[in-house]
């Protein structure tokens, strides 16, 4: 029964190449995208993030993820308005870590929970520099050039 399935598939694969039903599709003649690396096994997984527009740091360990986002504190504190806000941040990550602690799984990397003090002084420095250098920048407006008050006088003659 196989058999007779296949041959009625390839008849009718073949009835609609002879009418030219596969002329001129979208992307005739192109390789399919990411199969041109030869051993490259995540091609599929690759082409998909690039797709979603997802990070690769989903494909990353859990250990990995956790010491990326401690460097990254910094960057993701800078624009937080309070310190409360900044507090909040860090007390979440730190959940996190704390839990990955309890319950490691993945390589065995060192992840330390972030000191929150330290934090927030580098986020106050940071504002204050921030600060300073905004007031300095503000420029006085330009003043217009003064007209002489004689001008419109002299062209009415």
């Amino acid at each position: 029964m196989t058999e007779a399935w296949d041959a009625a598939v390839e008849a009718q694969i073949r009835g609609a190449a002879q009418r030219g039903e596969f002329d001129n599709l979208p992307g005739m003649g192109k390789p399919i995208p990411g199969r041109g690396t030869p051993y490259d096994e995540s091609w599929w997984i690759k082409s998909f993030l690039e797709r979603e527009k997802l990070p690769s740091d989903l494909l990353l360990p859990t250990p990995l993820q956790l010491r990326r986002r401690v460097e990254q504190v910094p960057d993701e504190v800078r624009d937080l308005p309070t310190e409360q806000a900044v507090r909040a941040f860090v007390g979440q990550l730190n959940a996190q870590i704390v839990a990955w602690l309890r319950n490691p799984d993945g390589p065995r990397v060192a992840v330390r929970p972030v000191n929150a003090d330290e934090v927030v002084a580098r986020w106050r420095a940071e504002r204050a520099r921030r600060n300073a250098t905004a007031t300095a920048t503000v420029v006085a407006p330009a003043r217009r050039p003064r007209r002489a008050w004689w001008l419109p006088w002299r062209r009415r003659a």
